[in-house]
């Protein structure tokens, strides 16, 4: 018999005068094979998929306790870390677990123009620079050159952007609307202040006191106040400039004078200088939530917190490598030539700064090789290749009077560097290939396992970073590789790559094995490495907003994530502030 349809049932009932001729069939037993089962057996399965999400992080974090060093225990920590890279890829696998995406790149590259003239013009002046550069020595003339120089070239290649219109606009919209100040501006205000706080909190008293390194600091500073003002510092093995500069300006900002807190003040700031362009950076490649949670780690970390502490150059390298890759990637993703220039004028400025970020140039070649190979648009293949010419281009003009003392005292400029590398120190112990494989292999482990036996910027023999970053990081490692064999987007493999190409400084300890892993020459890795983090930590949230939907998911999400940070907050302070300062009063102590 034909089943009446929904129409013949309501027709019946409205003519409720005539006899109803329609005869419904029985409902069918929803017990056979097949069909639905009850409301609460799917909501106990919804419920069990749930708590599952929850699985990966539960042996990240009992995994990394294994790694600590009051707990450690290598066999246990492999297997936990063994079980939640398992069950997070087969979470994945089986679709119980979104990876999510980073953000594609727009368009395609437009026409590249140079001003010819323009462009002759700075190439000349910048050669006279170079040529005035030789004494080692800045002055009137030579700096006048150079900045001359410089600003032709810029010129010649710069984009011109409607500044006037922008402005105009944005007038426009604050006298219609007024400035208004949105929970997002005021929660990013909060971390990149908590971030300060942690930076300069008892600056003066940790760390507590000097040692030779800061006192050879010191003179150069004072010589510099005298009129010294050397491109490079040939004293203690050779230091660059840009920390000496940094250190006279502290010191007459306020009024700090020739003093290890004027040491630390220049240090810590420049530390401070690399956190909005961590936060512009994740927001770049994901979303401001990945950039608000990568300046969160960073910035209250103990890894970067030490080594801005220390009043060395350590912080100097993760400083200007942050906005290097910022603008890098930003004009990669957004086909804006001006951005390659700011990426080759923090590279330039860089080289200034610390002796490990040398290493930089080599990454923003690999970098820029990874998404010539990935993108198969012939313009904006070309675009890569414009974009290197650029951005050495910028960094070799901002180089120049390094460069210049470099040409002229070789030895002096890399001596350092091959004391390190080489057997012009100490004879090296063994195979070359053989004590490299070995130092990459600490150095790679390090986040998790040993920083280093250096006293003076680390705890000996801990990890290089706490229990929740470590955790979030080894996962946040998983999900980047699994997303880039399933996505092939080209930066989750160049924020892989980069980082063991930017510990290299360290990993190049040949002559000296005992000095790595370290937490100052393996400095730039921060940034990647806690965009990892704050990756693993975002797609944490987007799940377990997915599988307990409604409001019930964003606040348990919500909870999580302070939970988290709540304990990576008491940990850093815990290492900086309690672990670190009696570490080093102990050591130092004469």
């Amino acid at each position: 018999m034909e089943e009446p349809s929904v129409l013949d049932y309501v027709v019946e009932k409205l003519t409720f005068w005539k006899k109803g001729q329609l005869s419904i069939p029985p409902a069918e037993d929803l017990k056979e094979p097949g069909q639905l089962r009850p409301v609460t057996e799917r909501t106990k399965s919804s419920l069990w998929h749930g708590i599952t999400v929850f699985l990966p992080l539960f042996f990240a974090l009992i995994a990394q306790v294994f790694g600590e060093p009051e707990n450690r225990s290598a066999g246990l920590m492999i297997f936990l870390y063994t079980s939640a890279a398992v069950s997070l890829i087969l979470m994945i696998h089986y679709k119980n677990w979104q990876v999510g995406s980073l953000i594609q790149g727009e368009g395609e590259a437009g026409p590249f123009k140079v001003r010819w003239v323009q462009f002759i013009f700075g190439s000349v002046v910048s050669l006279l620079a170079f040529a005035f550069f030789s004494g080692n020595h800045f002055n009137l003339i030579n700096v006048s050159f150079w900045v001359i120089g410089q600003a032709l070239i810029w010129w010649s290649i710069w984009e011109p952007e409607n500044w006037s219109a922008k402005i105009a606009s944005a007038w426009d919209r604050f006298i219609g609307g007024g400035f208004q100040v949105t929970p997002w501006m005021i929660l990013v205000a909060v971390v990149f202040a908590l971030s300060g706080f942690y930076r300069f909190y008892l600056l003066n008293q940790v760390p507590p006191e000097m040692f030779s390194d800061h006192a050879e600091k010191l003179i150069d500073v004072s010589n510099l106040l005298w009129g010294d003002t050397a491109i490079f510092f040939p004293r203690n093995t050779g230091r660059e400039a840009f920390q000496m500069y940094l250190t006279a300006a502290m010191s007459r900002i306020f009024g700090t004078g020739i003093s290890f807190l004027s040491l630390k003040l220049g240090t810590c700031l420049a530390g401070l200088f690399s956190l909005p362009f961590i936060y512009l950076l994740g927001k770049e490649i994901k979303s401001k939530e990945v950039g608000l949670m990568a300046m969160f780690f960073a910035g209250i970390a103990y890894w970067p917190n030490v080594i801005s502490r220390v009043a060395l150059r350590f912080a100097l390298y993760p400083a200007f490598l942050a906005p290097t890759l910022y603008f890098l990637v930003r004009g990669l993703n957004r086909k804006r030539w001006n951005d390659f220039l700011f990426s080759g004028l923090f590279l330039g400025i860089g080289l200034h700064g610390y002796s490990p970020f040398r290493i930089v140039p080599f990454a923003v070649i690999i970098l820029l090789l990874v998404y010539f190979i990935h993108d198969k648009s012939k313009d904006n293949r070309r675009m890569a290749v414009i974009a290197l010419l650029l951005v050495g281009l910028i960094s070799l003009l901002v180089f120049l009077p390094l460069g210049r003392y470099a040409l002229d005292n070789y030895d002096t400029f890399a001596y350092r560097m091959e004391t390190r590398m080489t057997s012009v120190e100490a004879p090296i112990q063994g195979s070359y290939l053989g004590i490299f494989f070995s130092n990459l292999w600490k150095a790679l482990i390090m986040f998790q396992w040993d920083n280093g036996q250096i006293w003076v910027h680390s705890v000996p023999g801990r990890p290089a970073l706490e229990v929740i970053s470590a955790s979030m990081f080894s996962l946040g490692v998983v999900l980047v590789a699994v997303r880039y064999l399933k996505k092939r987007h080209w930066l989750d493999l160049s924020l892989l790559l980069i980082i063991p190409v930017l510990m290299l400084p360290s990993v190049l300890s040949i002559a000296f094995p005992s000095e790595n892993p370290s937490l100052n020459r393996t400095g730039g890795a921060i940034i990647p490495v806690f965009l990892i983090v704050a990756i693993a930590v975002e797609n944490l949230v987007v799940n377990l907003k997915e599988k307990f939907s409604g409001r019930g998911g964003v606040w348990l999400s919500r909870a999580v994530v302070l939970l988290l940070a709540v304990i990576s907050l008491s940990e850093n302070a815990r290492l900086v502030f309690g672990d670190y300062y009696q570490q080093f009063k102990r050591s130092a102590w004469n």
